[in-house]
């Protein structure tokens, strides 16, 4: 088993591309804390795995809200001992808003779950990494190809580029510390995003959708979980500030 014995942190733990990474992580002997805001699915989920190599507890929480960070990596230490992948899967799409409309609230909503949620968790996870005995950890980031492509409003895009950002500068950072950092940016992937995503602005619609003629056919959320195991394992060792591209070539163009 490639994850046997690991601590995990998995965040958006609770459908799509978080539930196939902790299916995925758990078949391979990772003990898991699953995070997300509904816990009767990551019970569900938890549930499902009982008989799995590795052990998944479900953690309630709101990843804009930094003591969701500090207690789901505190759980994951009193629960496994230590801390030794943190994945930061959770994020929300806006509504193709453009920057000469986009609200307050709707870039302040993109940006606390997007990007202060994760670095509310890198944080945290490299003060325990460091305190380790052999002061080892590895992060990865799930961004998006809308960190460098038009597929989004305004406040997503911008979100996941600083997102994009933050995992480069920890993985520079860090780089002497044993300390990992990359990233997954995912094109279109089945997921149940579409269904909570609030209505699109008609205009920035308009102007996102000219791409989609681009775009091959959707991803599955176990192709993201693949590449996520990949950069959790052993076998990724020498690979550190990355950003992998998930998306059957979209970007391409």
């Amino acid at each position: 088993m490639r994850l046997a014995g690991k601590s995990v942190v998995v965040t958006g733990a609770s459908a799509g591309m978080g539930e196939a990474i902790v299916q995925r992580f758990a078949a391979e002997g990772a003990n898991i804390i699953a995070v997300a805001r509904r816990m009767e699915r990551l019970q569900a989920l938890a549930d499902s795995l009982k008989d799995a190599p590795g052990k998944v507890i479900p953690y309630a929480g709101d990843m804009s809200d930094p003591q969701t960070a500090v207690g789901m990596i505190d759980k994951a230490v009193a629960e496994f001992g230590r801390l030794d992948v943190l994945v930061n899967n959770a994020g929300i799409m806006d509504d193709n808003t453009a920057v000469g409309d986009v609200s307050d609230e709707m870039l302040d909503k993109l940006f606390r779950v997007n990007t202060y949620g994760p670095i509310y968790a890198m944080r945290k996870a490299v003060q325990v990494f460091l305190a380790q005995d052999d002061e080892q950890g590895n992060i990865i980031n799930v961004c998006s190809v809308g960190a460098s492509h038009q597929t989004a409003g305004i406040a997503y895009c911008a979100s996941k580029a600083a997102l994009l950002s933050a995992t480069r500068n920890t993985a520079f950072m860090y780089l002497e510390k044993g300390i990992r950092c990359n990233g997954i940016s995912p094109g279109g992937v089945l997921t149940d995003i579409p269904l909570v995503m609030p209505p699109s602005d008609p205009f920035g619609f308009e102007r996102t959708s000219s791409l989609l003629v681009h775009s091959p056919e959707m991803g599955m959320p176990e192709d993201i979980a693949n590449t996520a195991l990949f950069l959790a394992s052993d076998e990724s060792k020498f690979v550190n500030g990355v950003i992998i591209t998930c998306d059957g070539g979209w970007t391409t163009f």
